[in-house]
């Protein structure tokens, strides 16, 4: 029963480390080369092999039965432990968003684009409000809907009128 209380023990320091530290302890699992290998999969599974092997131990169960609910109990901890990192590290996040992801998007013109120069213009992408500096072929009023076809600076955009029948 000592050698399964330390394992778990162990287990959970393993885990401790990997919540605390983060990814600094998954380099040493590099030569693996699984991406279900983590610490997080290797603490979880450590521990519950070993507090599940106590605890079958500590219930007057044979040695080898002791073992096999350990290490049952080991994979099952480890698969979850596996599951949530992936979902956390896989699940959506909301990025930076860029002049890039402009494009496409319905605009309105705040300052008036001559036919030769800038005007500015104000769009919402990705629940942000940005305002850009806006070219045109055309001179376009302030107020119109325009919609973005293209990037021409890290702060300008080019635009056409948005076109009703």
């Amino acid at each position: 029963m000592t050698v399964f209380f330390i394992l778990g023990l162990v287990g959970l320091v393993i885990l401790a480390l990997s919540l605390l530290v983060g990814d600094v302890l998954d380099g040493a699992l590099d030569a693996l080369e699984a991406d279900w290998i983590s610490t997080a999969v290797v603490g979880g599974f450590v521990s519950a092999f070993g507090f599940g092997g106590a605890a079958a131990d500590g219930a007057g169960l044979p040695w080898p039965i002791s073992v096999v609910i350990g290490a049952g109990a080991g994979v099952l901890v480890a698969w979850f432990a596996w599951w949530l990192t992936r979902l956390v590290k896989d699940g959506p996040s909301d990025g930076t968003v860029s002049i890039g992801d402009s494009v496409g998007q319905t605009a309105q013109v705040i300052t008036a684009i001559p036919g030769e120069g800038y005007g500015v213009i104000r769009v919402l992408v990705g629940g942000h409000t940005l305002q850009f500096n806006a070219s045109a072929n055309l001179p376009i009023e302030a107020g119109t809907k325009v919609n973005i076809t293209g990037v021409l600076s890290p702060t300008a955009v080019s635009v056409t009128t948005v076109w009703q029948p």
